[in-house]
Protein backbone atom coordinates (compact mmCIF):
# COMPACT_ATOMS: atom_id res chain seq x y z
CA UNK A 1 0.00 0.00 0.00
CA UNK A 2 1.22 3.48 -0.83
CA UNK A 3 2.18 5.77 2.03
CA UNK A 4 -0.01 8.86 2.46
CA UNK A 5 3.02 11.15 2.21
CA UNK A 6 3.96 9.56 -1.13
CA UNK A 7 0.39 9.91 -2.40
CA UNK A 8 0.36 13.58 -1.45
CA UNK A 9 3.60 14.20 -3.33
CA UNK A 10 2.40 12.33 -6.43
CA UNK A 11 -0.98 14.06 -6.51
CA UNK A 12 0.62 17.47 -5.98
CA UNK A 13 2.70 16.85 -9.10
CA UNK A 14 -0.36 15.82 -11.16
CA UNK A 15 -2.91 18.45 -10.25
CA UNK A 16 -3.20 22.21 -10.44
CA UNK A 17 -2.59 24.00 -7.16
CA UNK A 18 -6.33 24.68 -6.76
CA UNK A 19 -7.26 21.06 -7.41
CA UNK A 20 -4.50 19.84 -5.08
CA UNK A 21 -5.81 22.08 -2.28
CA UNK A 22 -9.30 20.71 -2.95
CA UNK A 23 -7.92 17.16 -2.57
CA UNK A 24 -6.27 18.05 0.74
CA UNK A 25 -9.55 19.54 1.98
CA UNK A 26 -11.52 16.47 0.89
CA UNK A 27 -8.96 14.20 2.58
CA UNK A 28 -9.15 16.03 5.91
CA UNK A 29 -12.94 16.15 5.89
CA UNK A 30 -13.19 12.51 4.81
CA UNK A 31 -10.91 11.47 7.70
CA UNK A 32 -13.05 13.45 10.15
CA UNK A 33 -16.27 11.90 8.83
CA UNK A 34 -14.67 8.45 8.90
CA UNK A 35 -14.01 8.79 12.63
CA UNK A 36 -17.66 9.79 13.17
CA UNK A 37 -19.00 6.85 11.18
CA UNK A 38 -16.57 4.14 12.30
CA UNK A 39 -14.53 3.86 9.11
CA UNK A 40 -10.72 3.69 8.81
CA UNK A 41 -9.76 7.38 8.87
CA UNK A 42 -6.34 6.82 7.32
CA UNK A 43 -7.91 5.02 4.37
CA UNK A 44 -10.51 7.79 4.03
CA UNK A 45 -7.73 10.39 4.05
CA UNK A 46 -5.83 8.50 1.35
CA UNK A 47 -8.93 8.22 -0.84
CA UNK A 48 -9.57 11.93 -0.37
CA UNK A 49 -6.05 12.68 -1.60
CA UNK A 50 -6.44 10.34 -4.59
CA UNK A 51 -10.09 10.93 -5.57
CA UNK A 52 -9.33 13.46 -8.34
CA UNK A 53 -6.20 11.69 -9.61
CA UNK A 54 -7.41 11.97 -13.23
CA UNK A 55 -9.25 15.29 -12.91
CA UNK A 56 -6.68 17.39 -14.76
CA UNK A 57 -6.54 15.09 -17.79
CA UNK A 58 -8.02 16.53 -20.97
CA UNK A 59 -11.34 15.32 -22.34
CA UNK A 60 -9.48 13.55 -25.15
CA UNK A 61 -7.14 11.81 -22.70
CA UNK A 62 -10.05 10.67 -20.52
CA UNK A 63 -11.93 9.33 -23.53
CA UNK A 64 -8.90 7.53 -24.92
CA UNK A 65 -8.07 5.82 -21.61
CA UNK A 66 -11.72 4.94 -21.00
CA UNK A 67 -12.20 3.54 -24.50
CA UNK A 68 -8.94 1.58 -24.39
CA UNK A 69 -10.00 -0.01 -21.09
CA UNK A 70 -13.69 -0.56 -21.82
CA UNK A 71 -14.99 1.60 -19.01
CA UNK A 72 -17.49 3.73 -20.89
CA UNK A 73 -20.90 2.60 -19.66
CA UNK A 74 -23.19 5.22 -21.14
CA UNK A 75 -23.24 7.59 -24.10
CA UNK A 76 -23.50 10.54 -21.69
CA UNK A 77 -19.90 9.79 -20.69
CA UNK A 78 -18.78 10.37 -24.28
CA UNK A 79 -20.70 13.65 -24.38
CA UNK A 80 -19.41 14.79 -20.97
CA UNK A 81 -15.95 13.23 -20.65
CA UNK A 82 -15.26 14.89 -17.29
CA UNK A 83 -17.63 12.29 -15.80
CA UNK A 84 -14.96 9.74 -16.68
CA UNK A 85 -12.36 11.25 -14.34
CA UNK A 86 -13.59 9.04 -11.46
CA UNK A 87 -13.45 5.61 -13.16
CA UNK A 88 -10.31 6.57 -15.08
CA UNK A 89 -8.75 7.78 -11.84
CA UNK A 90 -9.51 4.43 -10.17
CA UNK A 91 -7.98 2.61 -13.12
CA UNK A 92 -4.85 4.77 -13.09
CA UNK A 93 -4.21 4.57 -9.35
CA UNK A 94 -4.42 0.81 -9.65
CA UNK A 95 -2.08 0.66 -12.65
CA UNK A 96 0.32 3.49 -11.83
CA UNK A 97 0.40 3.34 -8.03
CA UNK A 98 -0.19 -0.38 -7.61
CA UNK A 99 -3.19 0.11 -5.31
CA UNK A 100 -5.28 -3.07 -5.28
CA UNK A 101 -7.54 -2.29 -2.30
CA UNK A 102 -11.06 -2.64 -3.72
CA UNK A 103 -12.55 -0.24 -1.16
CA UNK A 104 -10.18 2.54 -2.21
CA UNK A 105 -10.72 1.89 -5.90
CA UNK A 106 -14.51 1.81 -5.56
CA UNK A 107 -14.62 4.99 -3.48
CA UNK A 108 -12.63 6.81 -6.18
CA UNK A 109 -14.76 5.25 -8.93
CA UNK A 110 -18.07 6.25 -7.27
CA UNK A 111 -17.26 9.76 -6.07
CA UNK A 112 -18.87 11.60 -8.98
CA UNK A 113 -22.00 9.69 -9.99
CA UNK A 114 -22.49 7.46 -6.97
CA UNK A 115 -23.33 3.79 -7.29
CA UNK A 116 -26.16 1.50 -6.26
CA UNK A 117 -24.11 -0.36 -3.64
CA UNK A 118 -22.29 2.44 -1.87
CA UNK A 119 -20.27 1.62 1.22
CA UNK A 120 -19.91 4.06 4.08
CA UNK A 121 -16.49 5.03 2.70
CA UNK A 122 -18.00 5.64 -0.75
CA UNK A 123 -20.63 7.95 0.75
CA UNK A 124 -18.04 9.80 2.83
CA UNK A 125 -15.85 10.54 -0.21
CA UNK A 126 -18.83 11.52 -2.38
CA UNK A 127 -20.07 13.93 0.29
CA UNK A 128 -16.66 15.28 1.35
CA UNK A 129 -16.09 16.19 -2.30
CA UNK A 130 -19.35 18.18 -2.31
CA UNK A 131 -18.98 19.94 1.04
CA UNK A 132 -15.27 20.56 1.60
CA UNK A 133 -14.60 23.96 3.22
CA UNK A 134 -13.48 25.80 0.07
CA UNK A 135 -16.42 24.59 -2.04
CA UNK A 136 -18.13 27.53 -3.73
CA UNK A 137 -21.52 28.18 -2.13
CA UNK A 138 -24.59 26.60 -3.68
CA UNK A 139 -28.20 26.46 -2.40
CA UNK A 140 -28.05 23.17 -0.45
CA UNK A 141 -24.47 23.41 0.81
CA UNK A 142 -25.07 24.33 4.47
CA UNK A 143 -27.90 21.82 4.89
CA UNK A 144 -25.74 19.17 3.21
CA UNK A 145 -22.89 19.91 5.62
CA UNK A 146 -25.23 19.50 8.58
CA UNK A 147 -26.73 16.24 7.30
CA UNK A 148 -23.32 14.78 6.43
CA UNK A 149 -22.31 14.82 10.08
CA UNK A 150 -25.38 12.89 11.23
CA UNK A 151 -27.11 10.90 8.44
CA UNK A 152 -25.10 9.80 5.40
CA UNK A 153 -28.10 8.39 3.53
CA UNK A 154 -30.16 11.58 3.92
CA UNK A 155 -27.09 13.59 2.94
CA UNK A 156 -26.59 11.40 -0.14
CA UNK A 157 -30.20 11.98 -1.21
CA UNK A 158 -29.85 15.73 -0.79
CA UNK A 159 -26.45 15.76 -2.50
CA UNK A 160 -27.70 13.79 -5.49
CA UNK A 161 -30.81 15.95 -5.79
CA UNK A 162 -28.67 19.08 -5.57
CA UNK A 163 -26.43 17.77 -8.37
CA UNK A 164 -29.47 16.93 -10.49
CA UNK A 165 -30.98 20.41 -9.93
CA UNK A 166 -27.64 21.97 -10.87
CA UNK A 167 -27.57 20.05 -14.15
CA UNK A 168 -31.20 20.87 -14.90
CA UNK A 169 -30.73 24.58 -14.15
CA UNK A 170 -27.75 24.77 -16.50
CA UNK A 171 -29.38 22.48 -19.08
CA UNK A 172 -26.55 19.96 -18.74
CA UNK A 173 -26.89 16.28 -19.51
CA UNK A 174 -27.86 14.03 -16.63
CA UNK A 175 -26.19 10.68 -16.23
CA UNK A 176 -28.84 7.99 -15.69
CA UNK A 177 -26.77 6.43 -12.89
CA UNK A 178 -27.14 9.59 -10.80
CA UNK A 179 -30.91 9.38 -11.20
CA UNK A 180 -30.91 5.65 -10.32
CA UNK A 181 -28.75 6.20 -7.25
CA UNK A 182 -30.96 9.10 -6.16
CA UNK A 183 -34.05 6.91 -6.49
CA UNK A 184 -32.36 4.18 -4.47
CA UNK A 185 -31.60 6.56 -1.59
CA UNK A 186 -35.14 7.95 -1.78
CA UNK A 187 -36.52 4.42 -1.40
CA UNK A 188 -34.05 3.58 1.38
CA UNK A 189 -35.12 6.62 3.40
CA UNK A 190 -38.83 6.01 2.73
CA UNK A 191 -38.48 2.48 4.16
CA UNK A 192 -37.16 3.74 7.51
Amino acid sequence: MIEVSDAIQIVQGRLSERRFQHSLNVAKLAADLAVSFGVDSEKAYLVGILHDYAKDLTADELLLIAEDNGIINNEVERQVPDLLHAPVGALLIEKELGIKDSEILEAVRAHTLGSVNMSILDKIIFLADMIEPDRKAYPDLERLRQLSSSDLDAAMLLGLESAIRYCLNLQLMLHPRTVSVRNLFLQKIAEL
